[in-house]
């Protein structure tokens, strides 16, 4: 089937698999790999993406359904050579380490931010509960988060 999505402000046209989901076509299709693929159950939250700004789990969403839609990765969070204050919070405050959730923590903090810029403690760890992390134990995550919180314009 044929669909046109809006992906990071490029429109792209493709003949896909219906059963083809967005997280593949995103990877495989576009190229863009910062959107991780994890569990295939919806468990992990490395996938997240924007869906019409709306976070969703990409390894749970069909590319069809993208149709029409305007698509937000990991990669568009970076404001040409500056990174974006979540961006920056994460590395500041140690909270990547493998890195493997962090595209998805990334979305979700930013998206979190947007709405509640100055969102406490356990307004965040609610945020990002749908999302696991095996390495930091969330502590670093979420002073990420806040970092991000206190330094809206980030460091310039």
């Amino acid at each position: 089937m044929d669909i046109t999505v809006t992906v990071n402000d490029e429109r792209h046209r493709r003949s896909v698999e219906p059963r083809l989901l967005l997280v593949h076509f995103l990877r495989d299709d576009l190229g863009l790999t910062g959107t991780h693929w994890g569990c295939d159950t919806s468990n992990c939250g490395a996938c997240v993406v924007w869906l019409d700004d709306v976070p969703v789990k990409s390894c749970t969403v069909l590319a069809a359904m993208a149709d029409g839609k305007r698509v937000r990765t990991v990669e568009d969070l970076d404001a040409g050579a500056a990174l974006d204050p979540v961006q920056q919070g994460f590395v500041a405050c140690h909270g990547i380490q493998c890195g493997f959730c962090t595209p998805g923590m990334l979305m979700t903090a930013r998206w979190l931010l947007d709405r509640d810029p100055d969102p406490g403690e356990d307004v965040i760890r609610e945020a990002i509960s749908g999302q696991l992390c095996r390495c930091t134990g969330y502590e670093n995550i979420v002073r990420s988060i806040r970092w991000a919180a206190e330094n809206p314009e980030g460091e310039r």
